[in-house]
């Protein structure tokens, strides 16, 4: 059984991420919670906690946001129709990534799944803001789903690699999962290209050799290219539509979110990607 917390805020996007769950998951026994947070601020402009015409807002809110959580549920049964899937609708009055933290720990989530809107304007680099704030601040996977992208099985799975990666990260599995229940082929590249891999990183690379052996997998090291622009050489040349990432503070993946070209590239907004913890991260 698989708790997988889906936030939203009603908007389409969000949806879209929902169904691409549902879909992803469809022949495993999962309890998804659907969260909807909202604070008074949202509610009422200049309005304080304290102030008592504020409390019907809450109220009113609190009802609107229920009866939209039932829309979202009844959607899915009527599209999906599938008994493997129950789905448990949550509001609270909280900040986003607060109620997030909270409700990952109480319902031992395995993963996050919430939609991104992508790059779209100066200061949303490579992914939404909230995405970002959640891969940076909560210690538990995160799958990004792409505004407007339609679920396809992830047959070809990139995970960029600097080797940095711990034997012991528990969520490695989820990749190894992800892949032998797709039949995916799995891509590892090496972010250090033109620098040898130090000791300790070869056996790295040998461990994860063994680690994915029950699945398809190769190992790159391409030359002479940045490694965005070795992404999206993979995207073209092996069709490549689920990319899987791992989040390290001060690592090749932090500079590479943090990259103003990466706004100017439509690539890192067109599929979906996984973003798992480091051990560094998880024990932070």
């Amino acid at each position: 059984m698989k708790h997988i917390l889906l936030p939203t805020d009603f908007s389409e996007n969000a949806y879209n991420a929902m169904s691409y769950a549902v879909q992803l998951y469809k022949d495993i026994d999962c309890t998804f919670y659907i969260l909807y947070t909202y604070t008074p601020i949202s509610i009422s402009a200049g309005s304080m906690i304290d102030n008592y015409s504020t409390l019907p807002l809450i109220d009113q809110k609190k009802e609107i946001a229920e009866r939209k959580l039932k829309e979202i549920e009844d959607r899915l049964n009527t599209t999906f129709s599938n008994t493997n899937h129950t789905f448990i609708s949550m509001v609270s009055l909280n900040l986003l990534l607060t109620e997030m933290a909270e409700v990952i720990k109480e319902k031992d989530i395995d993963f996050v799944i919430m939609g991104t809107k992508g790059a779209t304007g100066a200061k949303e680099i490579f992914i939404g803001s909230n995405t970002m704030q959640a891969v940076k601040n909560l210690k538990c996977p995160i799958m990004a789903i792409p505004s407007g992208f339609k679920y396809e099985k992830p047959s070809e799975i990139l995970f960029p690699t600097d080797y940095e990666v711990h034997k012991s990260n528990k969520y490695l599995s989820l990749i190894k999962e992800l892949c032998e229940k797709n039949n995916s082929r799995l891509h590892l590249l090496n972010v250090y290209q033109d620098v040898p891999l130090k000791e300790k990183q070869e056996q790295t690379e040998a461990f994860l050799d063994v680690f994915f052996k029950n699945t398809a997998h190769l190992f790159h090291n391409p030359e002479n290219q940045e490694l965005t622009e070795a992404i999206v050489a993979f995207e073209k040349t092996y069709k490549v539509n689920f990319l899987v990432m791992i989040y390290k503070e001060h690592n090749f993946f932090e500079n590479l979110l943090l990259k103003p070209t990466v706004n100017q590239m439509v690539y890192h907004t067109n599929i979906p990607f996984l973003v798992i913890p480091s051990e560094e991260h998880i024990n932070h």
